[in-house]
């Protein structure tokens, strides 16, 4: 049986986090006809955020619960949704074409990635039990919740030594916990820490296994290892932050697009233009610094403006009367 014939769009958006789903309102907005192809984690890392309390207009909401809005929203403005995941993406030629699991392929005048970036995380079941429940990768996203309570973050770099910093806003105790006997931070960051009365470094320890209670479900604290001769120590704590690192989903364009330090993929300053024309890319597959939900629903707002502004310039977007024109976009 022959592979089945590609089929043909002007604008194909991969990944369905805040960037993916934004960039299809606007694509459809725009007539380009957008598809989207959601991906392993429909949704994102928001879809395990159970909480979220910075997104603006809702003082509270729940991560799958806004994630399905927006994957609603890009249905309603004319968006198609599919659900499957694009094993190989070739960027060397236009169109680009993609194949995915199904067996499904594309082909694409305009590309927009937006696969995101997954938290590194330890690979510990008990972590994996309380995600969204008291272990978290985001002091930024999650700090808030722990005003007034004892706080464990794991790592030793800048992430872990920002994170810890930031979360004394909150919490009356934060205890870093490192497996080696000193951080690789930068020295200045090192200084703040050390200098913080409410910070306490635990050394030549790793987190053997994340404590917690049932009902209602919820982290009590961790049990460490020693590093240096295997015995174990209870910690008390209410949270615990895993900070050591993120991996962003870049390997369809290993290879194709110039990469940063980390595996994020390199955008022209103050766009989300790629190396490749045609080729776009927004939110967190490109960002190392802000790494949140509006940031990256703002990315994928340029990333299709940029598509449409580049198809217009190959003669190639929608054309008619019921178009709108880029300022009328941009207007909203």
């Amino acid at each position: 049986m022959s592979d089945p014939a590609p089929r043909h769009v002007r604008l194909l958006i991969i990944g369905s986090g805040p960037a993916g789903y934004t960039a299809a309102v606007y694509g459809a907005r725009a007539m380009l006809q957008p598809v989207l192809i959601q991906g392993m984690q429909p949704g994102g890392q928001l879809t395990i955020t159970s909480d979220i309390e910075n997104w603006p207009g809702d003082t509270a909401v729940g991560g799958p619960a806004l994630m399905q809005r927006m994957e609603d929203h890009a249905r309603e403005m004319g968006t198609e949704i599919v659900t499957d995941i694009v094993t190989k993406l070739d960027l060397q030629q236009r169109p680009f074409t993609a194949e995915c699991d199904s067996g499904a392929r594309w082909t694409a005048e305009a590309v927009i990635l937006a696969t995101g970036a997954q938290a590194r995380w330890l690979g510990l079941p008990s972590e994996e039990r309380f995600q969204g429940f008291g272990v978290s990768a985001c002091a930024t996203c999650d700090g808030f919740f722990y005003r007034g309570r004892e706080v464990i973050v794991v790592g030793g770099g800048n992430t872990a030594v920002e994170e810890a910093l930031f979360l004394t806003n909150f919490a009356t105790k934060v205890t870093l916990v490192h497996r080696r006997d000193s951080l690789r931070a930068e020295r200045i960051m090192q200084d703040r820490l050390f200098k913080n009365p409410r910070i306490e470094v635990v050394w030549n320890h790793e987190i053997d296994e994340v404590l917690g209670s049932d009902t209602p479900l919820g982290v009590t604290g961790a049990r460490l290892r020693s590093t240096v001769d295997g015995s174990l120590r209870e910690l008390k704590a209410d949270g615990v932050f895993i900070a050591i690192g993120h991996s962003p989903a870049s390997e369809l364009v290993k290879g194709q697009l110039p990469l940063r330090d980390g595996g994020y993929v390199q955008v022209e300053p103050g766009t989300t233009r790629t190396a490749i024309p045609g080729v776009f890319a927004a939110g967190d597959l490109t960002d190392d610094v802000y790494r949140q939900a509006v940031t990256s629903a703002g990315m994928g707002c340029m990333a299709a403006l940029d598509a449409e502004q580049w198809l217009a310039s190959q003669g190639e977007a929608q054309a008619g009367p019921d178009a709108p024109s880029m300022a009328e976009i941009v207007a909203g």
